[in-house]
């Protein structure tokens, strides 16, 4: 993390080894967050899978029906169980997620 050069001041030293103990913990912390992630995707059925790349498209509900020959309840359906699934609040949560997963859109507006 720093390169230190000799002697080094102790508060040097214990500085140096805090900050990249703290760096550590955060780049930990956010693998834990992205693993999680990852896990509840995998959690997806196939048909919920399809209907999370449609909604990060941006298609309403009808679109959604559309494209995979449900109606539009089912599509909600679908919808809800991929928002809860996820845990996403909202749709850009679900967009955040499905960046950080690197997952492409199947269509867009």
């Amino acid at each position: 993390m720093e390169f230190l050069t000799k002697p080094v001041q102790p508060d040097e030293l214990l500085r140096a080894v805090r900050d990249a103990l703290a760096a550590d913990a955060t780049r930990v912390g956010e693998r834990r967050e992205l693993e999680a992630l990852r896990l509840r995707h995998a959690s997806l059925t196939p048909r919920e899978r399809e209907t999370f790349s449609l909604v990060i498209g941006g298609l309403l509900n009808k679109q959604i029906a559309d494209a995979l020959g449900v109606s539009e309840i089912m599509a909600k359906t679908h919808k809800r169980k991929v928002m809860e699934k996820m845990a996403a609040r909202s749709l850009p949560d679900l967009v955040r997620d499905a960046q950080r997963l690197q997952i492409e859109r199947s269509r867009s507006r």
